[in-house]
């Protein structure tokens, strides 16, 4: 992208903000022993009463080095929710910005903007759950501030044409945020590779797909050191816990084990795609790049309270644009895809 200037998107009372300094942004450690009475902090140990690192270096240098990205290229979150709204607060001014979504797509894009007072455009996907980029970049004013791309897309699974994401991002003059939740599930590169070369690319991932740490709530977000600069002035100084850091450092440092996770829900996804082909309702089964496969079937209300009474909880898509009719089933653990498969079959 010529010509782009993120002092242009920024919001100007973020631009001229004095960030809170914590006791801990403040200290900067010199390998001794040190006393700590910086932080008014209760000093009798718990493994927690010490206040997290507000950076999270320790984590984000091993993420530096499994990603390939400079640490400074790095922000993290409490959960990629955290992340998408600091975006939000930062580069879209209440009540006059927008931003460009494509439903279907993943839900919080439009509560946020809701939240933030930020208008939301809705450009649908095309029959192929492709983007329809002419239509993207005809919607484009002044106030359009970010596109949001979910690649691969929840619900739909697929990951989006490379063709059109560039021509996206070579042609809109703010940021393109793509949202990596589920590309350790797909054979498609990372577009972590194209940081460098499009300073208007934002992109995000989570701990909470295929590393299994749902329940720690850690977000990513990888940009330029300009954006990561912002975000960081406007983030809370503590967000991300302590327990959360260590846990997810635990998990990064041992991803042979992550990996070998990711190698049996691939197979189990492949599996469950040819078995699902031959359940009699399902009329549809959708490619999938993530954890996930959509299906179209003949009534997805009625389909999905018979899964409930079997005991088996599935999301129901139907009213989701280009969506009727679909259900959406995450891969499960053999057994579990086994016990779906089953009550598949025997529902009428």
């Amino acid at each position: 992208m010529k010509d782009f200037n993120i002092n242009n998107l920024v919001r100007p009372n973020v631009a001229g903000l004095k960030p809170y300094s914590s006791a801990r942004d403040e200290y900067q450690a010199t390998g001794s022993e040190m006393v700590f009475l910086d932080a008014n902090e209760n000093p009798f140990q718990t493994d927690v009463n010490r206040y997290p690192d507000p950076q999270q270096r320790s984590l984000k240098t091993e993420l530096a080095k499994l990603k390939s990205v400079p640490t400074e290229n790095i922000l993290l979150g409490n959960g990629s929710d955290e992340v998408l709204d600091l975006l939000f607060r930062a580069f879209c001014e209440p009540g006059k910005d927008n931003i460009i979504t494509l439903p279907p797509t993943y839900g919080m894009y439009k509560v946020l903007a809701n939240i933030n007072n930020i208008e939301n455009k809705e450009i649908l996907l095309n029959s192929d759950f492709e983007p329809n980029v002419d239509e993207i970049l005809n919607s484009v004013d002044q106030n359009t501030k970010m596109v949001f791309l979910c690649s691969p897309n929840n619900p739909t699974g697929n990951s989006f044409s490379e063709e059109k994401i560039l021509k996206i991002l070579k042609n809109f003059n703010g940021l393109v945020v793509i949202d990596e939740a589920y590309i350790d599930f797909s054979a498609k590169e990372s577009w972590l590779n194209k940081l460098e070369e499009y300073p208007n690319l934002v992109v995000t991932q989570t701990l909470s797909k295929a590393y299994g740490m749902a329940g720690i709530r850690l977000g990513i977000c990888y940009g330029s050191v300009e954006i990561i600069g912002i975000l960081n002035k406007i983030k809370p100084p503590y967000n991300v816990n302590e327990l959360t850091q260590l846990r997810a450092l635990d998990r990064v440092l041992n991803i042979e084990k992550v990996n070998s996770e990711v190698s049996d829900l691939l197979r189990e996804r492949e599996l469950l795609s040819k078995a699902l082909v031959q359940v009699n309702f399902i009329e549809e089964t959708y490619p999938s790049d993530a954890n996930f496969i959509l299906v179209k079937v003949d009534n997805a209300n009625k389909r999905y309270e018979q899964l409930i009474q079997k005991g088996i909880v599935i999301r129901n898509r139907t009213t989701q644009p280009l969506c009727e009719n679909t259900l959406r089933f995450t891969v499960g653990t053999e057994e579990e895809n086994e016990k779906l498969l089953k009550a598949l079959k025997n529902i009428e």
